[in-house]
């Protein structure tokens, strides 16, 4: 099981932005035009390239596509903290550079056609395409550009501001051309990140309240357009047939499907029922327990569904449950240590999980940047200057959550866990865990997918023996979403998505200057000095080496200071589908790739 389907819940400005950020001081100097930018070294795709390797050039377009969610949705808004916004919303705009899926991170040109960007990358510019257009036929300008990151920044959810605060200035040099100049030069990131914004239209937006959500169906400049809309049930998009950049190379093989429609459950299981009936046509599965034992029956016999997995090379980060340090009972680290012990993955993987998954680690799992091994020298000058602010072990032993022999007998665990709690201030009396106030110690996990309990009901009580009064409260995504953004809450299973090249959004994610802005992703609180310190390493690495030893710095630091416990992952993408697709030979190294499937023409009824 996976949070994917979660984050989308919580998260769906992640959908709509990917990752982002900028910043840049320096004069003009005269720089070339280049049709990609990398992040070190050079670009796979040279100038002129006709498509991406991994799309069929010549895909039939046609055909009617549907899918599930899980929730609800009342705005198609998604770049606000306020509402829940319809899944797929990001179909409809376009960014100035778009992500090859089979690099590790490298962007070509969408609504720029180029881009000139100084040696030290301190400033970039981006040169718009004169034929693109939003969808009620408006020019894409320069000003758009500005009016964007102005928008995003003063009104948007707080990970824009905390995202975007390295930018110096952002100017229209003419309409078709603008410059962002950025103050710290050794972010090498952020003339990538702020291609992959999605462009507002400032004739759209300047006469309405942006701040609000709602259902007013927005002006984009995408490959997709909202058709129709069932508030909370069910809205399908219709292929843009006067999309400006449907021939754009980056766009060729892509976006075949006529429509996309997006239908709402409230329950994973009535979601898997209805997909067997008919009434959807596409779906990824996050339930190892459903994609063992729920895909069977006369439809899978006869071929009628398809059922395959896809490895792929991301890394799957940190899935886990989440202790909020804002709490009391959780600002002693001590205390977060002794809770992991609680929890048995090895009985679980093999009782709940048919042995499907891995025990994380590491919050850059499945990738060279995880902290697997004790730290080399050139690391080790990385760690030195916070070595008085950082627990001892970051430099003596490699990080590895507590484990146990799968039998479900934990006593051995659960003593450890007392001695850490006894350490702490807590005393084991009469079954009961006191602190030094007298009082039990209580505490929430808060969850929003019902199919979670039996994961969370096992740990909660290898709890209760520990004589700790945990509670399991379920509720819906709306109330789920509001309280997550509000870090109203003691536990949450949630996770942290990694990317090849991480950089900017981990200051999101671990910096003290986000902790207590309501809506950001440090839903844990940290404000620790030596991670501050470490997320900025990370922004300014000079190359892919240093980025990969400062990367695994800071997942020693977090490791050791036991800010949540691990769950697993798993590197492969589990998806079901009625035999009405196709899809390119080869696949992406880092996405499933949906985007460049087709519906075979013999299934689209025309």
């Amino acid at each position: 099981m996976n949070f994917k389907q979660l984050s989308k819940q919580i998260s769906t400005l992640c959908l709509l932005s990917a990752t982002l950020i900028c910043t840049l001081t320096s004069p003009l100097h005269a720089a070339a035009p280049q049709h990609g930018i990398s992040m070190y070294g050079d670009l796979k795709y040279p100038p002129g390239f006709k498509h991406f390797d991994y799309v069929n050039p010549d895909a039939p377009k046609g055909g009617d596509v549907s899918e599930d969610a899980l929730g609800t949705f009342d705005s198609f808004n998604g770049f606000i903290i306020k509402g829940a916004a319809a899944d797929g919303i990001g179909l409809i705009y376009d960014s100035l550079l778009t992500k090859a899926q089979d690099e590790p991170f490298s962007l070509y040109g969408l609504l720029a056609e180029s881009l000139e960007v100084a040696d030290d990358r301190s400033w970039v510019i981006f040169n718009l395409n004169p034929d693109a257009k939003f969808s009620d036929g408006q020019p894409v300008t320069a000003e758009d550009v500005v009016y964007t990151f102005k928008l995003l920044r003063e009104q948007g959810a707080p990970f824009y501001r905390s995202y975007y605060h390295d930018i110096a200035n952002i100017e229209a040099l003419s309409s078709q051309r603008v410059k962002f100049t950025f103050n710290a030069s050794q972010n090498r990131e952020l003339a990538l990140i702020v291609g992959e914004v999605s462009i507002l239209p400032k004739h759209y937006w300047e006469g309405r309240d942006f701040s609000k959500p709602g259902l007013e169906i927005p002006v984009g400049s995408g490959p997709y357009l909202i058709d129709s809309f069932d508030a909370g049930r069910t809205i399908t998009y219709r292929r843009n047939p006067n999309y400006w950049g449907k021939d754009l190379p980056v766009n060729r093989g892509r976006f075949n499907f006529d429509t996309i429609r997006y239908d709402y459950y409230k329950d994973g299981n009535v979601a898997l029922e209805a997909f067997k009936g008919g009434e959807y046509d596409f779906r990824q599965e996050f339930s190892s327990k459903q994609w063992a034992t729920g895909y069977t029956g006369t439809v899978f016999d006869e071929g009628k569904i398809i059922t395959r997995t896809q490895v792929h090379e991301n890394p799957t980060g940190m899935q886990a449950f989440i202790l909020n340090t804002r709490k009391s009972y959780f600002s002693d680290a001590r205390v977060r240590e002794a809770l992991a012990y609680a929890f048995d993955f090895k009985w679980t993987n093999k009782n709940i999980f048919y042995n499907a998954y891995t025990r994380t680690n590491s919050y850059f799992s499945n990738s060279e940047m995880a902290a697997t091994e004790l730290p080399t020298e050139k690391e080790l000058k990385i760690l030195e200057p916070i070595r008085d602010q950082v627990p001892p072990e970051v430099f003596t032993q490699v990080y590895k959550a507590p484990t146990t022999n799968g039998d479900g007998n934990i006593r051995g665990q659960l003593r450890t866990a007392l001695r850490l709690l006894k350490s702490a201030g807590w005393e084991l009396k009469d079954g009961l865990l006191l602190g030094p106030d007298g009082k039990q110690m209580s505490f929430e996990i808060l969850l929003v997918q019902p199919t979670f309990e039996r994961v969370v009901a096992p740990f909660a009580r290898n709890l209760e023996r520990m004589g700790i009064k945990p509670s399991i409260r379920i509720i819906d995504a709306s109330q789920y979403i509001n309280r997550v953004r509000s870090f109203d809450f003691d536990v949450i299973v949630s996770g942290f998505g990694q990317s090849i090249s991480p950089g900017n959004e981990q200051r999101e994610f671990w910096h003290s200057s986000t902790a207590d802005q309501p809506g950001s992703r440090n839903l844990i609180g940290i404000k620790n000095p030596a991670v501050d310190y470490l997320v900025d390493q990370i922004i300014q690495a000079p190359d892919r080496e240093q980025l990969v030893l400062r990367t695994r710095a800071l997942d020693r630091v977090l490791q050791w200071n036991h800010y949540v416990i691990p769950q697993y992952h798993i590197n492969s993408y589990r998806v079901a589908y009625w035999d009405k697709f196709d899809f390119p030979k080869v696949h992406p190294k880092y996405s499933l790739g949906f985007d460049t499937w087709w519906v075979k023409p013999e299934k689209t009824g025309q």
